[in-house]
């Protein structure tokens, strides 16, 4: 969302002007409160007030659309009011090493149920509970293969 605000400040404000970085930290304290759309209404105010056009404005207008289109998304201050994370960077990083890295390796061609395994995997690797899970797997294994057999002819010890 930042890079998109900076797209905004160098149509707006001149390069290297200090205020720019104010008015960037404004814009996003608004929209942490959840205040995007008023935020993209102003950079299009702002541009159409000063009288910027074509080239001149794209970053204001690409970041006025950007905020629009996922304003739904944008909910900040719910999120933080829940604790959830907001730091995108962090989560998109996350993603495209989990997924991304492995997925998209040249001629590689995945099914959705070999796809989801592998990540299911990763994922269980990268949070650092494989131990955990291949112990109850192996434990539901050994029920489902044993239990089921012997299910009949078992006695409970009296």
């Amino acid at each position: 969302m930042l890079e998109y605000i900076w797209k905004a400040a160098w149509s707006l404000h001149d390069a290297g002007e200090p205020a720019a970085e104010e008015w960037v930290a404004g814009q996003a304290r608004k929209i942490l409160r959840s205040k995007s759309a008023q935020v993209a209404a102003g950079i299009r105010r702002r541009a159409t007030t000063y009288g910027y056009a074509g080239p001149e404005r794209a970053g204001a207008d690409e970041c006025a659309r950007y905020l629009d289109n996922k304003k739904q998304h944008l909910d900040y201050a719910t999120a933080l009011r829940k604790g959830w994370p907001i730091a995108t960077g962090v989560i998109e990083g996350a993603a495209r090493w989990l997924v991304k890295d492995r997925m998209d390796i040249t001629g590689a061609r995945w099914g959705l149920d070999g796809a989801e395994a592998i990540l299911k995997l990763r994922a269980l690797i990268a949070s650092g509970d494989l131990d955990a899970y291949w112990r109850y797997h192996l434990r539901r294994e050994h029920e489902r293969i044993h239990h089921a057999k012997y299910r009949d002819s078992y006695v409970p010890a009296a």
